[in-house]
């Protein structure tokens, strides 16, 4: 079935501007407790990339890239800037030593780390109608599907 030919009722648009709205205010609060915590929300996005990257990837300049969408130049100067921060550190793949990869000094692990707690925090306040507005859009979705 294609975008076209699926109706869209009234509270369709309301659930998908609902959804939007909740997915929006946690972002202000994210890029708000990043900037409290003196970092950027980029940022924060990143150590969270590089510090939350399963074990089969690695931590390269493209893998953060690919993982905040951006482009690869975009990557290699937010990481300068974690660096000259004394958030990251760059270091030679040890096995490949073409590869280099790019993990979290104890100070990047500490300001996560309270930024995560803080993050957490906010989602058990806030996760709940976060997950009712994505409840009622795939719900929507799933009526308009079997209709």
């Amino acid at each position: 079935m294609s975008a076209s030919t699926i109706g869209l009722a009234p509270d369709d648009y309301q659930a998908l501007a609902e959804f939007r709205y909740q997915i929006r205010r946690f972002l202000q609060f994210s890029e708000h407790a990043a900037r409290e915590s003196g970092v950027e929300p980029r940022q924060h996005q990143a150590l969270l990339a590089i510090r939350g990257m399963k074990p089969e990837k690695q931590p390269t300049i493209g893998e953060i890239a690919t993982r905040l969408f951006l482009r690869h130049h975009s990557a290699v100067e937010l990481v300068n800037r974690l660096e000259q921060g004394g958030l990251v550190v760059r270091e030679r793949h040890s096995e490949d030593g073409r590869q280099v990869l790019v993990r979290l000094t104890p100070a990047g692990e500490r300001v996560l780390r309270r930024l995560s707690i803080t993050h957490r925090e906010e989602l058990q306040v806030t996760g709940p109608e976060l997950a009712r507005a994505l409840q009622r859009l795939t719900r929507r979705n799933r009526k308009s599907e079997a209709a």
